[in-house]
């Protein structure tokens, strides 16, 4: 699960996350991981689809103003009548949750696009409404769909073990290359072509959401944008590890913290850029 590849970038984004969004972050993160739990090894899938019903529930009441579970309740302090409507894609981490829970596959690049825009709306959108002007919101959500997608890559042998097939249908014919080939090691070359191709783009993509961002939203955007180097930089050292998928866990903790920094201080500047390669 990507979520739980990206576990430390997620702790260094709510680190430099600014004072006054990071409980609504915090809530947030708590919410994506609370949903997808159910998803791990072990969890009877009957047990899944309760929880994921009860949440689809809270996600509805969340939207409505009367939430019950104290994450929800958290974020919902932050919002008031009026900027309440970005809650109701909240929902959405339950959506893609369930369509995980059925190993459901990417026909065309267009269905992974709209989901990684759904994770995006469900997290970086309540984050925007509260951070940035409306006319820079969707500056915000596109980086927050180029910032998944590049995590979904960096999980892509995780998650090709627990079933979740991450490259669209149409780009792994045209490249011969076959669903079961992620779950063999070393990946053949033409999956290790594809891998590298697909990388390439979603980082060259994500630098280009970045900087496309104003000085004054890139500060308002820092926790996000730690995340996003953090990101990039996984991805690089993924691409290093071929024809071998790295595990999820293999990161540099310490060399992280520093990016993070370094990261944080360009984000805070307006300054931060990121290498589209």
């Amino acid at each position: 699960m990507a979520a739980a590849a990206e576990a430390p970038a997620r702790t260094l984004a709510r680190l430099y996350c600014p004072a006054p969004q990071r409980s609504a972050f915090e809530a947030l993160l708590g919410i994506e991981a609370q949903i997808r739990a159910p998803l791990t090894a072990g969890t009877a899938h009957e047990v899944a689809h309760t929880r994921l019903a009860w949440w689809r529930e809270e996600c509805l009441r969340l939207a409505a103003g009367n939430p019950q579970h104290p994450l929800t309740r958290t974020l919902a302090e932050h919002f008031s009548a009026a900027t309440r409507p970005a809650l109701s894609a909240v929902g959405g981490f339950v959506e893609l949750a369930a369509w995980d829970l059925a190993a459901a596959t990417f026909e065309s690049r267009r269905e992974l696009e709209a989901y990684t825009a759904r994770w995006s709306a469900a997290l970086v959108g309540p984050l925007a409404q509260l951070a940035l002007p409306a006319a820079a919101q969707p500056g915000a959500l596109a980086l927050g769909s180029r910032l998944h997608e590049l995590e979904l890559l960096n999980a892509l042998g995780a998650d090709a073990r627990a079933g979740r097939l991450r490259l669209p249908l149409t780009e792994l014919v045209p490249a011969r290359v076959t669903p079961e080939d992620l779950l063999q090691q070393p990946w053949r070359a033409p999956l290790t072509t594809l891998v590298r191709a697909r990388h390439a783009q979603a980082r060259a993509g994500l630098a280009q959401a970045v900087g496309a961002l104003a000085r004054e939203e890139q500060a308002a955007l820092a926790g996000l944008l730690v995340w996003a180097a953090l990101a990039s930089a996984h991805s690089q050292r993924v691409l290093a590890a071929l024809p071998y998928a790295r595990a999820p866990g293999d990161h540099h903790a310490a060399l992280d913290g520093w990016r993070a920094w370094r990261a944080a201080r360009r984000a805070a500047r307006g300054h931060l850029r990121l290498a589209p390669r």
